[in-house]
């Protein structure tokens, strides 16, 4: 008889109790009703529609990049009416202001005292799907009255403290900064996205589908499948889902490459990287992959399901250096010259 490898006895997949293995069941199922019923409306787009529930799952905000007329507004609005979810939409323009999201204080007049005071009138932003539509038009000032939204799930205005109704999520849409009359998002303010999803044009045949459905007599009217308890008791179950130190190592590895000042970074890093992730890329790795791993029938992250989500967790937190820029390098194109780099052992293989 054989003796097993070293990479065979390292990290075995955990036995997992009954109460998780439902869950993880409850949530593949869910994902997959999810994706059949936004399927009835929205042709193609699969990966974005699944990253987008692994975003939410994980309990974090989503940016969606693309240029106009590829149906980002259609996918969140649809992403909303299947988890039953309250939905809001914002059309962030110039001359928005923040207490146009936060919501004001208004003077209201009491008709049996004739007494007037201040009543808080709440913005759009209480909801529990916000949709912040094409938040790159509108000035970083009130680009920033997300911030503590997305970060606290709260909203102070006039030094009241409001709590947001869980679960909150706010998904974006942005187009391509090159275009005219658009304002790049503060670097802080990326960071609280848990994913930059890419949104491109469709393949022949789904545009072909798309241009028959949209200029015929085609409707669809999409049922919830789940509803907000479970999105956050689906939340707390993904948590559960441990990681094997070997794929922990490779997290840290890939996260610390992206950092040109790491003296064990590769060298072209130094060269192509003006700043890199910080922590909570790691984090959000590590949450996002908790859940790809689920919805694929695994209750313990492999390095795959880390590498499958390394550029939509990665490409809003690495600034190219002039450079890169002005040899036409894209962020993408580092971010898999690092994951080539980084190291692989015995100890590191899948199973």
């Amino acid at each position: 008889m054989s003796t097993p490898s070293t990479a065979e006895l390292i990290d075995p997949p955990p036995a997992v109790p009954l109460e998780d293995k439902a869950a993880a069941a409850l949530l593949v199922e869910a994902f997959r009703k999810i994706s059949n019923e936004m399927g009835r409306f929205i042709v193609g787009q699969e990966e974005v529609i699944e990253q987008l529930v692994i975003a939410v799952l994980a309990g974090g905000h989503c940016l969606l990049e693309g240029v106009p007329g590829l149906a980002k507004t259609a996918i969140i609005r649809s992403l909303s009416q299947t988890m039953d979810l309250s939905f809001r939409r914002i059309q962030f323009t110039p001359d928005l202001m923040p207490s146009d999201i936060t919501g004001t204080d208004i003077i209201q007049e009491d008709p049996a005292t004739g007494h007037r005071r201040f009543v808080f009138q709440k913005g759009p932003i209480f909801t529990q799907m916000l949709l912040a539509d094409e938040i790159n038009r509108t000035p970083p000032k009130t680009q920033a009255a997300l911030l503590e939204a997305m970060q606290e799930h709260n909203v102070t205005v006039g030094g009241h403290t409001l709590k947001l109704e869980e679960p909150f999520f706010v998904l974006a849409t942005q187009n391509p900064i090159e275009q005219e009359g658009t304002y790049p998002l503060p670097e802080a303010q990326k960071d609280r996205f848990v994913f930059l999803v890419k949104v491109d044009y469709p393949d022949r045949e789904h545009e072909r589908q798309i241009i028959a459905r949209t200029t015929g007599t085609f409707s669809a009217e999409l049922h919830p499948i789940i509803n907000g308890a479970q999105v956050i008791a689906l939340q707390q179950a993904v948590r559960k889902v441990p990681v094997p130190d070997h794929v922990m190592d490779f997290v840290l590895d890939l996260v610390r490459f992206t950092r040109p000042h790491n003296p064990e970074a590769p060298a072209f890093v130094k060269d192509l990287i003006e700043w890199g992730a910080g922590p909570r890329a790691c984090q959000n790795l590590v949450l996002t992959a908790k859940v790809r791993a689920v919805l694929r029938g695994r209750f313990h992250v492999t390095i795959d399901d880390i590498e499958a989500l390394a550029l939509p967790v990665l490409r809003h937190r690495v600034v190219p250096t002039f450079n890169a820029e002005a040899e036409g390098i894209k962020v993408d194109d580092i971010i898999v010259r690092i994951l080539k780099a980084v190291p692989r052992g015995e100890a590191k293989r899948q199973f």
